[in-house]
């Protein structure tokens, strides 16, 4: 296969072997909800079979129960009911997967979390998929591209598919600006390293925000280093929420935390840091918290998905009516050549158990009705009252709210047409411009890095390596000045003796059958 990590697109640790012993072989009775009937549906009184699927990771909602019209809607269409299994609020979702395991109350599908697909495969408690996709999901077989199955393929010691990937070809991940703040300030887009410093300096000085008080914080990052993506991407790290990712320096692919370019982006991190330019509160971020900083009109700019701009903007809004965010084309680092990191596929989405097997078909066909592009309109708005309301002839999405069910859904796959469509149809259109302009920028300055596909086998053995946990030590450490710029080398010859000589080698092994 072509080494395609040139293209620009348009548009916690594997768990104990001893855990997944409970998905191992074994293809009778599934796990959950096996293959018993439930019940009528409601036109034709054929029996209808209840699929047991596991989501982390929810958003606000209820979970739909069996006479939820949602549910209904996709039972009387497929034969088969959606029975949705999600984390308890405030759980961790590994420990949460880990107790269904030990257990031995199984979903029929899950979405896998911190490299259980490659435990499950490698025990042989994941399910082949390669001749029941054609024959149970065909929406699915046809949809996802050729390029990505492969990719999948690589994943398993035999070749076999043993998950649906996750598919996304346009730019997911953007850095955004607050146009509004460059107007006040006077000053134009930044182009430079050196500009964009002498911009977010202006906004930290002189009240952007109109409200008289220095409380702007010009841009911001979360927990570990999480979410400002942007100040990496300048100096071409390959970063992915904050975690270094692998793509080819100086002709060869390397874990871009270890690399000249990283050392440099720290640097140019920290001077941001001490000048307060960066939010001094960045490593103490949690989500929520960093969240409700944009949402209050105090950062000027940051790193996130253009195609969920619509509920934070709405908020920015309530206390600046004149707001407007923009893309930020990556300002260029002397010596340097940036990108935003882009990862279109291979990604695990589903695997199915082993013990599931029985239940297989009908989990599958679920998963094709989500994947039918007849289904479309039906899988963005949902039922009217529930996800949806009619406003002057047109559907209109309705806020989450605790109290509202959760929208089913299954599929993650998204082309440059779904964006489109996505943006015209859920976005107000007094936005739709706004977000539009974004995705164009970014498009312009995002690369598919090589290791876009990267099984984590290859981190077996090294945990710490797996979850980055020394690399955030070092970030943190000398991003905040109590450790000097010098220490990074240390933190290299430290990553190499612990394990990424071997990972490295892997991952070159791996990247050689590409």
């Amino acid at each position: 296969m072509a080494k395609w990590y040139f293209r620009k697109w348009f548009g916690k640790p594997a768990l104990a072997v001893v855990l997944a012993a409970g998905l191992l072989a074994g293809c009778g009775s599934p796990g959950g909800s096996g293959t018993d009937a439930g019940g009528p549906d409601s036109e034709g009184g054929n029996e209808v079979t209840k699929v047991k699927v596991f989501k982390s990771h929810m958003g606000v909602g209820t979970i739909p129960g069996p006479d939820n019209p949602h549910v209904q809607y996709v039972a009387e269409r497929t034969g088969v009911q959606y029975e949705l299994v999600t984390t308890p609020p405030g759980s961790e979702p590994t420990e949460f997967l880990n107790l269904m395991i030990a257990s031995d109350d199984l979903p029929d599908i899950l979405r896998p979390i911190g490299g259980i697909e490659q435990t499950l495969i490698r025990q042989g408690g994941a399910l082949a998929l390669d001749d029941l996709l054609p024959q149970y999901a065909p929406n699915v077989w046809k949809n996802i591209p050729q390029e990505a199955w492969d990719v999948v393929r690589s994943a398993s010691p035999d070749g076999k598919i043993y998950y649906v990937p996750k598919v996304f070809l346009v730019p997911e991940r953007a850095p955004m600006i607050r146009q509004d703040w460059l107007d006040k300030v006077g000053m134009p887009m930044p182009t430079t390293t050196e500009e964009y410093k002498q911009v977010l300096a202006a906004f930290l000085e002189q009240d952007p925000n109109g409200n008289g008080v220095r409380d702007e914080l010009p841009t911001s990052g979360r927990e570990f280093g999480k979410w400002m993506d942007h100040l990496f991407a300048m100096y071409g790290v390959a970063m992915w929420e904050g975690s270094p990712e692998w793509d080819v320096y100086d002709g060869k692919i390397q874990y871009a935390g270890v690399t000249d370019n990283m050392k440099a982006a720290i640097g140019f991190i920290r001077e941001l840091y001490a000048e307060k330019l960066l939010d001094n509160e960045t490593f103490l971020n949690k989500g929520d918290v960093w969240t409700a900083k944009i949402n209050n009109n105090l950062v000027g700019s940051w790193y996130h998905l253009p195609a969920n701009l619509r509920d934070r903007f709405t908020a920015i809004q309530q206390k600046a009516p004149d707001a407007y965010v923009v893309g930020m084309p990556l300002p260029k680092a002397e010596g340097y050549e940036g990108y935003v990191t882009q990862k279109s596929m291979g990604e695990p989405e589903w695997i199915i158990p082993t013990k599931a097997e029985a239940n297989a078909p009908a989990a599958l066909k679920l998963l094709d009705f989500f994947y039918d592009r007849s289904n479309d309109e039906f899988i963005r708005f949902g039922i009217e009252g529930l996800q949806h309301e009619v406003v002057d002839g047109k559907k209109v999405l309705l806020p989450p709210e605790d109290s509202r069910p959760l929208a089913l859904g299954m599929r993650n796959l998204t082309t440059e047409e779904d964006m489109n469509i996505r943006i015209q149809e859920t976005i107000p259109e007094d936005m739709q411009q706004m977000v539009k302009d974004i995705f164009k920028i970014s498009t312009a300055d995002a690369k598919r890095i090589a290791g876009d596909g990267l099984p984590s086998t290859v981190y077996e053995g090294y945990p710490d390596i797996q979850s980055h946990k020394l690399f955030q030590e070092y970030l943190t450490k000398i991003v905040i000045g109590e450790w000097p710029l010098e220490k990074f080398d240390e933190f290299v010859d430290r990553w190499y003796t612990s394990g990424g000589e071997e990972v490295t080698k892997r991952v070159e092994e791996w990247y050689s059958r590409m």
